[in-house]
């Protein structure tokens, strides 16, 4: 018999480890709340027709597909299957697919429902998104986004927002990072003035790896697009650009002068810092120019966010996208949004074992079970337990003592509470504290308010 297994790239997670996935979402959740979003939720697939196309080439090698149900082969191009013709085939046997990422959806939400949304509308989103990556170290191939969104509106407002908000999201949590910060316009505005403004994708996508594979390779894979040597000679000096915010943004100025779309781009970038300034961040936030994104849909303001502390990928990220609902029939929308990837922030969390201590989550309170007869008179204590908001339990069978005190022990449970045919006829209750040890009897008709205060 084949051992049960789950797809690479996917885990279960235990009760322990939902409590602190929990911690996770309730947080970045109460800080969504915080500055005004409110929730929706999007399925799980989509028609393969929204997701095609919105994330690259490498993008769409990464969607999962859905084969359509039933006879999927049915009507299908022979030449197509007898010639291997993947990318038409899919088209034929695959109407769905698992989302990517949140946004897309959101896009796609915002223009099906676009008679019932009062603009700027602040959307957050907290689901699971599928890519059929190379699983490795912080890399699975089905994770949860935690995403908050602003469309309907061009203010540069609601970048400074999302930056303070992310600032107060790792507040919170106690994890120290840098808030890397770039603008595609700027990045457009660079391609313009080396001379390769056609290849703008080629670039951004290339030296966005600048972590990753180094400068060299990030060279090379320039000149195998076919950008020219000379071309490439003038990107290092930007690429490698050192010194402050302020410093990096007067050098740009001066590189970028003749460049309409790198200026836009240049003071936008000064009109988030100056606002910043004003009440000022916890987190360290640096101008990066290699942070390129390499989604195509993002047009200015792009932020990533680096724990300090841990190795491992960006844990959020985002930016603004100017005409993603376009592609759905509704032209003219402005959208910016930050995406936190749970699943990264709850390895960060582990590593600098940074949960809080306790939870509220957990079994306060376990009646030992003596028997029906006791069963009956815990009954309606139970009940008033719950009542007042106390998590408690009866053990479910008349065993042993010994193996309803492990139990206890084993579900971290505070307290066990006795109540045999002594403690009846005596009207008290024996609560044994399972962290000292302690025992004290309690009488009955306080007991309810003992653990309620």
């Amino acid at each position: 018999m084949q051992k049960p297994a789950i797809p690479k790239g996917t885990r279960d997670f235990s009760p322990e480890e939902m409590e602190k996935r929990n911690y996770i979402f309730d947080t970045i959740r109460s800080v969504f709340y915080l500055y005004g979003f409110k929730q929706i939720e999007t399925p799980a697939m989509e028609n393969l027709s929204t997701l095609m196309g919105k994330y690259g080439e490498e993008g769409d090698k990464l969607l999962f597909k859905i084969l359509n149900s039933g006879d999927f082969l049915k009507g299908i191009n022979e030449d197509d299957l007898e010639n291997r013709n993947l990318s038409r085939l899919t088209y034929q046997i695959c109407e769905k697919g698992l989302r990517y990422d949140l946004t897309v959806p959101f896009a796609r939400f915002v223009v099906m429902h676009r008679n019932e949304i009062s603009f700027p509308f602040r959307r957050f989103q907290i689901q699971p998104v599928w890519r059929a990556d190379r699983p490795q170290k912080g890399r699975y191939r089905e994770f949860f986004q935690c995403d908050a969104d602003i469309v309907g509106s061009d203010s540069l407002l609601n970048e400074v927002e999302l930056i303070q908000m992310t600032d107060e999201v790792y507040k919170r949590f106690g994890i120290r990072v840098c808030i890397k910060m770039n603008n595609r316009k700027i990045l457009s505005g660079i391609a313009e003035i080396i001379g390769e403004a056609e290849k703008i994708v080629d670039i951004t996508v290339a030296i966005d790896k600048l972590d990753k594979i180094g400068l060299e390779n990030v060279n090379a894979e320039l000149a195998a697009k076919g950008i020219a040597d000379s071309a490439i000679a003038k990107l290092q000096p930007i690429i490698l650009l050192k010194g402050s915010n302020r410093e990096k943004l007067q050098i740009l100025k001066r590189e970028l002068h003749s460049s309409e779309i790198g200026m836009t781009g240049v003071l936008e970038m000064e009109k988030i810092l100056d606002k910043i300034e004003i009440v000022g961040m916890n987190s360290e936030l640096e101008m990066d120019l290699t942070l390129a994104r390499g989604l195509n849909y993002y047009t200015g303001a792009i932020f990533e966010v680096k724990a300090l502390d841990v190795q491992i990928g960006s844990i959020t990220g985002g930016g603004r996208y100017d005409n993603l609902t376009g592609v759905f029939g509704m032209p003219g929308v402005s959208g910016v949004g930050i995406s936190f990837g749970a699943d990264r922030i709850f390895d960060v969390l582990n590593q600098l074992n940074l949960y809080p201590a306790g939870s509220a989550q957990k079994t306060k309170v376990l009646f030992v079970n003596f028997g029906e007869k006791e069963e009956d008179h815990i009954f309606p204590y139970l009940y008033q337990l719950r009542k007042n908001g106390v998590n408690a339990e009866i053990f479910p069978e008349a065993v042993k003592m010994k193996k309803q005190m492990s139990y206890a022990d084993a579900n971290n449970i505070a307290f066990v509470v006795i109540a045999g045919e002594t403690e009846i006829q005596e009207k008290v209750f024996l609560i044994k504290n399972m962290k000292t040890g302690e025992q004290q009897s309690i009488p009955q008709n306080k007991f309810i308010d003992y653990f309620s205060e």
